[in-house]
């Protein structure tokens, strides 16, 4: 007996739908009853085509009560996790794929399934309720930018081969171009972070704001005073201006926690993953054909690529390595956005410090600068790019040894740059103020153009 694709039959249904046909008339044509058009209908209509794919047909109805053996394992599992996040041990996974991999090693006959070990976790009260974005009220200030290579976010993202092995994929996405890439790694420490990094300032350029969280492979850690860690000291070194985003604040990461999800998507949901040469490859995979999709609006009909192209990369060279032994401190600055204590305080760098002119719960944006006679810190209550701000409070920051002078590779040649920067800012203005006023003369475009000479263009 022939077996019916049924998958088939819906999405041929659909196509009927779309092209005009009336429900009567696929009815008929497919030889099914209106009932079964209606409700592939709506499955499309409120699920788009994977609405119709197949459904397992469960009773409504199971007992699904599990053991308290195995509740209190998963509680215990759980709380040995987040004991070795916080002194800064392992990958720091606390969720439900870590928490079966540290039952793995235990004598029992059968695992839970993920959906099982979350409920148990959110019935031990031992998950953060979510919020919705209208009940977050915290405000941070934050860069606008307006070119490429201004700011790019880098993020981790965990995942979990078949077997628990787990994987630290980092990806970085430029704020203004979307143009990502990334870096796979087996494990997470500052190492892996500053390799990462690396990766992408070889790919992408380095730009001149580069965004982090705060985690420990880029903070340095939780327990020194004032550490200055391998992540600071190599973004001082290349010339970028490392920005830490606000404690558990995913907002302010925003870009490229929504790229995270496209990531997924794409490498880690459509195929079956084996080793850390196998992701890098699907993940290449995915970053260039990202890089020459359309689907952005915010992009007006270009593609990532493109619109990275338009301002010159000064990248990182193809044979960087990360640097042996402790780095030293160059000239430079780092970024911190931060919350206002009750107390009127922030930390920074495991140190607390007064803001007296400050509000309680008032986000504040810091600026650590570092020069040949030393160390600053300055908290303003705005990102370096508004057109005012206010200083709260100025703060010397210790430091035990010298500060040299940033690699002339390095210099970002701010002065020369500026210039060839506003003729091509008035360039592409002046594009789209045409576009705006004649949208169909493709001719007249291509003739009023505004070329930057090429003597003008940035090495």
């Amino acid at each position: 007996m022939e077996q019916v694709d049924w998958r088939a039959q819906r999405e041929s249904a659909i196509h009927l739908l779309r092209s005009g046909h009336s429900v009567q008339e696929v009815s008929k044509e497919m030889n099914r009853p209106a009932s079964w058009v209606y409700k592939w209908k709506g499955r499309y209509e409120r699920e788009s085509w994977a609405g119709l794919a197949d459904r397992f047909r469960a009773p409504d109805r199971v007992a699904n009560k599990v053991p308290e053996e195995m509740r209190q394992a998963i509680c215990q599992a759980r709380s040995e996790l987040e004991a070795k996040a916080a002194r800064g041990e392992g990958l720091g996974y606390i969720g439900a794929p870590a928490i079966l991999e540290q039952l793995q090693g235990k004598e029992r006959v059968s695992l839970p399934s993920t959906a099982t070990v979350e409920r148990v976790l959110h019935d031990a009260e031992m998950t953060r309720p979510y919020r919705s974005k209208s009940e977050r009220k915290d405000h941070y200030p934050h860069l606008h930018p307006t070119e490429p290579h201004q700011l790019c976010q880098v993020d981790i993202v965990p995942h979990f081969l078949t077997g628990g092995q787990a994987i630290a994929c980092f990806n970085s996405i430029d704020v203004v171009s979307r143009y990502p890439s990334g870096h796979q790694s087996l494990r997470r420490r500052s190492l892996d972070a500053a390799q990462g990094l690396i990766h992408v300032w070889q790919a992408q350029g380095i730009p001149q704001y580069t965004q982090v969280d705060n985690e420990a492979c880029f903070s340095g850690g939780f327990t020194h005073k004032g550490v200055l860690g391998r992540v600071v000291r190599l973004a001082l070194s290349v010339g970028t201006e490392l920005v830490f985003s606000p404690v558990r604040h995913p907002e302010s990461n925003g870009y490229v926690e929504r790229f995270h999800q496209d990531y997924d998507r794409c490498v880690w949901d459509k195929t079956r993953l084996t080793d850390l040469a196998d992701i890098q490859r699907h993940s290449h995979r995915f970053y260039r054909a990202y890089r020459q999709s359309h689907h952005h609006s915010a992009l007006q009909g270009c593609c990532p690529a493109q619109i990275h192209a338009r301002c010159a990369m000064h990248k990182l060279s193809a044979d960087f390595q990360v640097p042996k032994g402790k780095q030293p401190l160059t000239e430079g600055r780092i970024h911190f956005m931060r919350k206002v204590s009750a107390q009127q305080t922030v930390s920074i760098l495991n140190l607390d410090w007064d803001v007296p002119q400050s509000e309680p719960d008032q986000g504040v944006w810091a600026t650590l600068e570092f020069t040949r006679q030393g160390a600053t810190l300055r908290i303003y209550d705005a990102a370096p790019d508004a057109t005012h701000r206010i200083c709260l409070a100025k703060h010397s920051f210790p430091l035990k040894e010298q500060v040299h002078p940033l690699r002339p590779e390095f210099l970002r040649r701010t002065a020369r740059r500026s210039v060839k920067q506003w003729i091509s800012n008035m360039s592409h203005s002046l594009v789209a103020q045409v576009k705006r006023r004649f949208p169909f003369h493709d001719v007249l475009m291509a003739r009023l153009l505004v070329k930057v000479p090429r003597s003008y263009t940035m090495s």
